[in-house]
């Protein structure tokens, strides 16, 4: 819920704080956060049980919704949106963790379709909800209305969830931990910042380069190398990537479009992706009951394809004078590739690894997608702040057609920044669709791995002709 409602009320939140260059970067310091911590809860899940580390996880995210809801900056609340990422690192990482510890394969497959019907009800809830709240609260709840929520999942897995985790020695990798987030940083800034970032390139590949040498020499690393030597673990991480990449990117900058290009209010922005979280639990619950019929690699190509060609479609459909049911009837389909696509890339992760390695390579999978979404809304947004500033807009001025003051603007000057922002959403969605077009490329890599029913203990192994195969 909190992804699609931030996503409907920035535009607003820009229009009373300001700071419309700083638009992705309080999408991009969730995710930084997220993206750094995902593997390190994910281990931490392993070594001491994923109770506590989803109860702290939940700690931190509310925490940080409630700073988020103070905020008197644009960089006050990226900061607090940075605190919320760290909780948000555990979340759904270990909540997708403990169905594959509670479900064999088969089960497992259909328990995945109610929880992405559950993820969808308050994905489709968030637009409309977040478009009411601004109206009718101020943009601030939007942050504050996590509080209850998050307060009652926390007792709910205090009191009703049991498990006794696998205890042994350990050393948690705080070395590999603090390398990998200088890369993500340094990768960032120079995602962000255009040619000025490009000093920054070097740092991360020399952050990288340590990260990996590190790994490879850590008792327990955070980010186990071996895992990666399965095509499934490869694949699936490459793949994830990409499709985080597409999907964070589109529910970004369309409620963006729809407010600066259409005019429209946050309630016309929420709904214009809310079809998404109508589309994905639809097309996830339908892929639990076919996967055991159809297998991994059918359910996956075809989800891809049909993301691929909704990408498409959003670049050359949304242009100015759309009917809202454009990009509604798009970002439906677009969430039914998602859900076909990403029920298999989970489950085949989860049932290629034992129980003590399915919390590290869960949360992998959820690390490479979170870095492809973090990397694409930072270089995304720098190509929109470029595009403004090249039509000579005063920022202040572009963050006028976000609010109320959009109707004092003048015609010409309201033409002209409109005309601005129209330009630099379209190679804003081309760039999505090739990004999506690209994971259906990586994805046809995905080896014919068989379905097989077992305790959720077990781990499907592709065969030696299936290793081979493509």
């Amino acid at each position: 819920m909190e992804m699609t409602v931030v996503s409907t009320a920035m535009p607003t939140v820009v229009g009373d704080l300001g700071g419309l260059a700083l638009y992705a970067w309080a999408f991009a310091a969730y995710m930084l956060t997220a993206t750094v911590t995902v593997p390190i809860h994910g281990k931490l899940a392993d070594l001491h049980g994923r109770k506590p580390v989803l109860l702290v996880g939940t700690g931190l995210f509310l925490l940080g919704s409630a700073g988020c809801g103070t905020a008197g900056s644009m960089e006050a609340l990226i900061a607090w949106r940075a605190v919320q990422g760290l909780g948000a690192g555990a979340i759904q990482p270990v909540s997708l963790t403990i169905v594959g510890d509670l479900f064999d394969v088969r089960e497992r497959a259909r328990m995945q379709g109610i929880f992405g019907a559950v993820w969808g009800i308050a994905g489709l809830v968030g637009p409309l909800l977040g478009g009411a709240i601004v109206h009718a609260l101020g943009w601030r709840w939007i942050f504050w209305v996590n509080l209850p929520f998050g307060l009652a999942s926390a007792a709910v897995l205090a009191f009703a969830y049991h498990e006794r985790p696998e205890r042994h020695p350990h050393r948690l990798d705080l070395g590999g931990a603090a390398l990998l987030a200088a890369a993500v940083v340094a990768l960032l800034v120079a995602a962000r910042s255009g040619g000025a970032g490009i000093a920054a390139l070097p740092v991360a590949a020399g952050a990288l380069a340590l990260f990996l040498w590190v790994e490879r020499r850590a008792p327990e690393p955070l980010l186990p190398l071996d895992l990666f030597r399965q095509r499934v673990m490869s694949v699936s991480s490459a793949t994830g990537a990409l499709l985080g990449a597409a999907m964070l990117a589109m529910v970004t900058y369309v409620p963006l479009w729809v407010q600066s290009v259409l005019g429209g209010s946050p309630t016309a922005a929420g709904a214009a992706i809310a079809p998404m979280a109508v589309g994905w639990p639809l097309a996830s619950t339908v892929a639990g009951r076919l996967l055991p019929r159809v297998g991994y690699r059918r359910l996956l190509l075809g989800g891809v394809a049909t993301t691929a060609i909704a990408g498409a479609a959003l670049a050359v459909g949304l242009r100015p004078g759309a009917s809202l049911l454009v990009p509604q009837i798009l970002t439906f389909v677009y969430g039914l590739g998602l859900g076909f696509a990403n029920t298999p890339l989970i489950i085949a992760v989860q049932t290629s690894v034992p129980w003590n390695r399915r919390g590290v390579a869960t949360a992998s999978t959820m690390f490479f997608r979170t870095i492809g979404g973090t990397l694409a809304v930072g270089l995304l947004g720098g190509v929109l702040a470029g595009a403004v500033a090249q039509a000579g807009a005063h920022p202040e001025l572009a963050e006028k057609l976000l609010g109320p003051a959009r109707a004092a603007i003048p015609a010409g000057d309201l033409a002209a920044i409109a005309a601005a922002l129209q330009g630099a959403m379209s190679v804003v969605f081309w760039a999505v669709a090739a990004i999506a077009l690209a994971a259906l490329l990586v994805a046809t890599r995905f080896p014919p791995l068989a379905v097989h029913a077992g305790p959720a203990g077990t781990a499907a192994a592709p065969s030696a002709e299936a290793e081979r195969a493509g």
